[in-house]
């Protein structure tokens, strides 16, 4: 009876992700529905009322009066996922977990299945050819049927250095080259064309793009991946880039916040360190962030970076300094915090990663990103659900979190619905040539 149970309170919640998030097609079968332009949910809820039924008048008795009533309040979606969501999957909704090798296997669907990560993170290793990708793709939403809430199917897709879908794409520079131009209008275009290449594929997040300002010629790992070493160029070219990404579908995860631009060492070995104050970060890496924000960015991604005259303790991704008191109260940032990866050097060499993730967590971010390891995705899991029983973790702060993870779902209208393979002649590579012929003009 339990399983038949599970079962009838999965579709329930498959029933009401559809209706929510306006997925009309392929409701019956699973968080399906087409793909649809973001359209803002709504956030706003109050309490059902009723006026007290009138009294017949005195000098008409035998006239009924039919009672006045206030239609029911419209429920906050939200709050109405929320409020069916076990303590389990709402610890789950917070991991963002990579995946392993080109074919699904039963770690990852237990990973899905029992954990209920929130999303999944692809490398380039994890691409074949076009046909194995999507079916892969395919495949792992399917694992996810069940599950409160579609997936965040999520990539580094930002041209150049960092590209990692199918050969059958043609090749996006570097964002250096787009700086270069000055014409945010090729950046915009460049996310657009960036957005047509994921959705085909099944994506809908884009860690993309970089806002850092390419500041120190020793940086080991940002480099061209910059717009620019010029900190208004930068705001100027990446906002459009996100605003690209975004009219095109696809969520925009501008990185590397408070700024990677200055570093020397590169974090996915060791720990940064940079000694900037609060005031030296305002005038210069904190430029393309604040645009970014006053335009809309939907997720911000926090860098492990040390910066001891701000919080001499914990590097930015652990830090409640950095992550509450500056990136959301001081800067006014409302939306989704996600962190780099944390099983990156910096954090596995010097921090424990289940801990650090529980600190970042209790830090102020929304989203782990895990992206190396079922175990390891595992254990991360495990010790929040841990923190939650004990009560080092608040249920109530999960809970906001997962206010903002459901926003966000909600807005860019997720789905799992299986997605076709892509033919030759559907692939941008036409466009991407034509805009690649404007680049060199």
């Amino acid at each position: 009876m339990k399983k038949a149970g599970n079962v009838q309170r999965s579709v329930g919640l498959v029933v009401v992700w559809c209706l929510l998030a306006g997925l009309v097609i392929g409701c019956s079968g699973g968080k399906a529905g087409a793909p649809a332009s973001p359209a803002a949910p709504s956030a706003t809820s109050s309490s059902s009322t009723s006026a007290e039924p009138s009294t017949p008048s005195a000098s008409s008795p035998s006239e009924s009066v039919p009672p006045e009533t206030t239609p029911p309040a419209e429920e906050d979606p939200i709050e109405l996922l929320l409020a069916k969501m076990t303590l389990e999957e709402k610890v789950g909704q917070v991991i963002v977990a990579g995946i392993e090798g080109t074919r699904i296997d039963d770690k990852m669907k237990k990973l899905i299945a029992e954990q209920h990560v929130g999303g999944l993170i692809w490398y380039k290793n994890n691409f074949s050819d076009l046909k194995g990708s999507v079916q892969l793709v395919n495949e792992l939403k399917r694992a996810n049927d069940g599950n409160p809430l579609p997936l965040f199917m999520s990539v580094d897709q930002e041209g150049g250095k960092v590209s990692r879908l199918p050969k059958d794409f043609t090749a996006m520079p570097d964002a250096v080259k787009v700086g270069r131009t000055g014409k945010p209008e090729l950046a915009e275009e460049m996310g657009a064309l960036l957005s047509n290449e994921l959705r085909l594929m099944g994506f809908n997040m884009n860690f993309a793009p970089v806002l850092d300002v390419n500041s120190n010629p020793a940086n080991p790992v940002i480099g061209t991946r910059a717009f620019g070493r010029d900190a208004e160029s930068v705001a100027t070219m990446g906002v459009a880039a996100m605003q690209g990404l975004q009219h095109g579908g696809t969520i925009a995860v501008v990185k590397h916040f408070p700024g990677h631009g200055d570093t020397s060492v590169d974090s996915h070995l060791e720990l940064p360190s940079v000694g900037k104050t609060i005031a030296e970060l305002e005038k210069l890496e904190w430029i393309p962030f604040r645009a970014a924000i006053q335009e809309g960015t939907d997720a911000v991604m926090i860098a492990h970076i040390l910066f001891p005259k701000i919080d001499p303790d914990s590097p930015s991704s652990l830090s409640k300094t950095v992550i509450t008191d500056l990136l959301r109260d001081r800067l006014g940032y409302a939306g989704v915090v996600i962190t780099d990866d944390m099983t990156m050097g910096a954090i596995a060499r010097n921090y424990g990663i289940e801990d650090a993730s529980l600190q970042s967590f209790l830090a102020g971010s929304d989203l782990l990103l895990v992206a190396h390891g079922y175990d390891t995705a595992r254990k991360v899991y495990d010790r929040l659900l841990e923190a939650v029983n004990s009560g080092a973790l608040p249920e109530s702060r999960l809970d906001e979190s997962l206010r903002r993870i459901i926003a966000l779902k909600l807005k860019y209208k997720l789905s799992d619905e299986a997605i076709p393979v892509p033919s030759a002649s559907a692939l941008p590579n036409a466009a991407i040539q034509q805009w690649l012929k404007r680049l060199e003009q």
